[in-house]
């Protein structure tokens, strides 16, 4: 396995209105997603990890039970399946964000991990759902109305090229899950979110270097462009990047455009900030047994 590994990051703007059916916005999503994954791969991605529910718009702007609609079983929906079979036939890992229904009816926001080969490897699904997602002027994102808090803890994927984590959005603001991710032997955790400007757009560039620095991974952050109409909440401010273990930026998005941006990882890079910066050695995790306990 190769020390350096190509990333692709894919951002893009929801083309279909919001009052249109969700069948509809699911067909274009992946139409346009599908010319993007193979970008990536001509531009020599090996890992790509797309935005948060790729594949439509991010409907939590209203409350409105038609977009249940879209949630699929992962790994027996059609859209998972669709991705393993392109990722197999394109030989790269897909980090692949998408609505998912268990059962009847219980809906998480989830991402699923495929192999090069075609292979589920597993699922995240996104721990910390804030009751409203403030946005723009104070609009809201109505999360809690959709998704039930994730229970699959914080896994981590050894892929053909890269042990993976994932946090989806607003896990980002959290750095107890990152910490995990980092201690379960994670080389890259990704971040697709949803994310307008407005109150938490300073944030954007500060947490995940951070998260980065402090655990000596690499993070991919994505963010989806453009503003989606009815709603009208704000600007997805796209800005998707690479970082790597030392805070610095590998490689970054447009503000405004649908793009692949792609970023090479060096694994090389991750041992020697690790063997700088002892972060893990010196832990006092006995310490800290007051963080697990529902304070004040």
């Amino acid at each position: 396995m190769s020390d350096h590994v190509k990333i692709g990051l894919i951002q893009a703007s929801n083309d279909v209105h919001g009052d249109e059916p969700v069948e509809l916005h699911k067909e274009k999503a992946i139409e346009k997603h599908i010319k993007l994954v193979r970008d990536a791969k001509e531009k020599g991605a090996q890992i790509i990890c797309l935005q948060e529910i790729f594949y439509g718009p991010y409907f939590c702007s209203e409350q409105n039970s038609k977009w249940y609609d879209a949630a699929e079983e992962i790994p027996n929906g059609p859209t998972t399946k669709l991705f393993q079979e392109l990722a197999k036939e394109l030989g790269v890992v897909i980090v692949l964000p998408i609505y998912e229904r268990e059962g009847i009816a219980t809906y998480y926001n989830t991402a699923a991990v495929i192999d090069a080969d075609g292979s589920y490897l597993g699922k995240y699904r996104k721990q910390h759902i804030p009751q409203v997602a403030v946005g723009n002027e104070g609009c809201g994102f109505w999360e809690k109305y959709y998704f039930k808090p994730g229970n699959l803890g914080y896994p981590v994927f050894d892929t053909a090229f890269a042990k993976i984590g994932v946090y989806i959005c607003y896990d980002r603001h959290f750095p107890e899950g990152a910490r995990l991710l980092g201690l379960k032997g994670a080389e890259i955790i990704f971040n697709p979110s949803a994310t307008v400007a407005g109150l938490s757009e300073y944030l954007w560039k500060l947490e995940q270097p951070a998260h980065a620095v402090a655990n000596g991974y690499y993070v991919g952050a994505i963010n989806r462009v453009g503003v989606e109409a009815p709603w009208n909440m704000g600007e997805f401010y796209g800005q998707s990047y690479l970082v790597d273990p030392r805070g610095n930026f590998v490689s970054i998005g447009s503000r405004d455009q649908d793009e692949v941006i792609i970023g090479e990882m060096n694994k090389k890079l991750i041992r020697e900030v690790r063997d700088t910066w002892q972060f893990y050695r010196d832990r006092r995790p006995e310490t800290y047994e007051e963080m697990t306990s529902l304070l004040p």
